[in-house]
């Protein structure tokens, strides 16, 4: 009985402690803020590691003017460089000039127009 007793503590024991890291393994969300300061709306907000080749974030119907919108990056892209190229392309089909930023920073916030 008494061994019955601490194999199963064992294994009760070796269960949770293989449990604990999954729970801490989550990826970390990469985020940032933009801002439509301009009188369009925004459509697409497209981003580069080399300024050539063009990647988006579904932003759904837009950013309005005066909107503030919370963006995260998806884990996808998590083995990507933090410094990337960033532009808005907005209504009137003008695109804003590329910029870089460094999108590992907290809190970062970019002002669009």
């Amino acid at each position: 009985m008494k061994h019955s007793l601490r194999k199963a503590t064992l294994l009760v024991f070796a269960l949770l402690l293989l449990s604990v890291p999954a729970s801490f393994a989550k990826s970390q969300e990469y985020s940032f803020t933009v801002r439509n300061i301009g009188k369009n709306r925004v459509l697409k907000l497209l981003v580069s590691e080399d300024g050539k080749r063009w990647g988006y974030f579904d932003i759904g119907d837009g950013i309005d003017p005066g909107e503030t919108k919370k963006i995260v990056w998806d884990n996808s892209t998590n083995d990507q460089a933090c410094v990337q190229y960033f532009k808005a392309y907005f209504d009137d089909g003008l695109e804003s000039p590329p910029k870089k930023f460094d999108f590992c920073k907290p809190g970062l916030a970019i002002d669009v127009r």
